[in-house]
C-alpha cells in the first residue's frame, strides 16, 4: 500500500507542530508517507463557499496528482484539507456535469483524474489500519490517567463520515486511552469552534472558545486534543484575551493527539514541536 501525504498550508505554516509530531509518530509505527508533489492549497472552507466549481477544480488537482504519483490512499492530517477532498470525491462522483468540466480543466494542464483514491484521515489510518494494540505496543511512557479531553471539532466527521460516529466520535478517545490517559465525557467534543470569526467577528469567536475551554476544565480536564490545526490555534493563541474578557483563569493546554502519541512513545520534545506551543504542554511531558 502507498500512502501519499497532502499536508496542505497549515502544516507547513501555524501548524508545523502538527506535521513534525505525526510524521514522528508514523516512523515510530513503520509507516511510510510520500509527499503529494507540487500540491496545491485545498481552497478550505471559505473557498469553497465562494465559488464551488473553483473550489472543487483545485481541490481536484490534488486528487490528480496523487494519482499520477501512485499513490493508492491519500493521507490528509488537516480537517478542512480531508473534508475537502472528500467532498470533492463526492461532487466528481455523483453529478456528470461537474466531472466533465473538472476533467476537461485538468486536461488542460497535462492531467486526468479517475477520482478513485482512498482518502483517509490518521485518525483513520492509526485507529482502523494500524491498530490500537501497535499503539500500546509502542508506549514507553504511560500517560498514568492523565485526563484528557478529545476535541474532534465540527467538520472531521461532518457533514461526510467515513471513519467514526458522527454525534459522538471515539477514534481519538481509543488512542488517549491506549496511551495510558483517562478521556473525559462532554457534550462538547464536536461543537464549532468558531472557524475563521475569532478574526472577523471577535468577540463571538471569544465567546464560543472559551465554552468550549471552560467546560473542559470544569470536568476535571488536564489537556485538549485536537486533530485540526484551526481548531488548536483557536483554543490555544486567544486564552489570555479569553481570561481577561470573561474574568475567568483560563490556562488550558491544546496539543495534536500526535504529540500526546509522541509524549507516550518517548519521542523527543523538539520532534514534537512541544516548545513551539504557546500553552504549557512541555509540562506534560515531564
Amino acid at each position: 500500500m502507498k500512502y501519499v501525504y497532502f499536508p496542505g498550508c497549515s502544516l507547513k505554516s501555524s501548524g508545523m507542530q502538527y506535521e513534525k509530531s505525526l510524521l514522528s509518530v508514523f516512523k515510530k509505527l513503520n509507516v511510510t508517507v510520500e509527499e503529494i508533489e507540487d500540491w496545491n492549497c485545498c481552497g478550505a472552507t471559505n473557498y469553497m463557499s465562494i465559488n464551488e466549481t473553483y473550489a472543487i477544480g483545485i481541490t481536484a488537482r490534488n486528487l490528480a496528482l496523487a494519482e499520477k504519483q501512485g499513490g493508492d490512499e491519500i493521507i490528509a492530517p488537516c480537517a478542512a484539507c480531508y473534508m475537502g477532498l472528500l467532498k470533492t470525491q463526492n461532487y466528481v462522483s455523483s453529478d456528470p456535469e461537474i466531472r466533465q468540466n473538472v476533467c476537461k480543466e485538468l486536461t488542460k494542464t497535462g492531467l486526468s483524474c479517475q477520482f478513485k483514491i482512498k482518502i483517509r484521515h490518521p485518525l483513520d489510518l492509526l485507529v482502523n489500519i494500524i491498530g490500537i494494540d501497535a499503539i500500546k505496543n509502542a508506549v514507553t511512557n504511560p500517560l498514568k490517567g492523565l485526563k484528557v479531553a478529545n476535541y474532534y471539532g465540527c467538520q472531521l466527521i461532518r457533514p461526510i463520515s467515513t471513519f467514526d460516529d458522527v454525534y459522538n466520535p471515539q477514534t481519538m478517545d481509543k488512542i488517549a486511552k491506549a496511551l495510558g490517559a483517562q478521556t473525559i465525557d462532554w457534550p462538547l467534543k464536536t461543537r464549532c469552534c468558531s472557524g475563521s470569526m475569532t478574526s472577523t467577528m471577535p468577540d463571538i469567536g471569544a465567546r464560543m472558545n472559551f465554552e468550549i475551554l471552560k467546560d473542559a476544565k470544569s470536568r476535571g480536564a488536564e489537556v485538549v486534543l485536537t486533530a485540526c490545526p484551526l481548531c488548536q490555534f483557536n483554543l490555544e493563541c486567544f486564552q489570555g484575551k479569553i481570561s481577561r474578557q470573561f474574568r475567568e483563569n483560563i490556562k488550558m493546554p491544546v496539543m495534536y493527539f500526535t504529540q500526546l502519541m509522541g509524549i507516550a512513545f518517548g519521542i523527543k520534545e523538539k520532534e514534537l514541536g512541544l516548545h513551539q506551543m504557546l500553552s504549557p504542554a512541555l509540562e506534560l511531558s515531564l
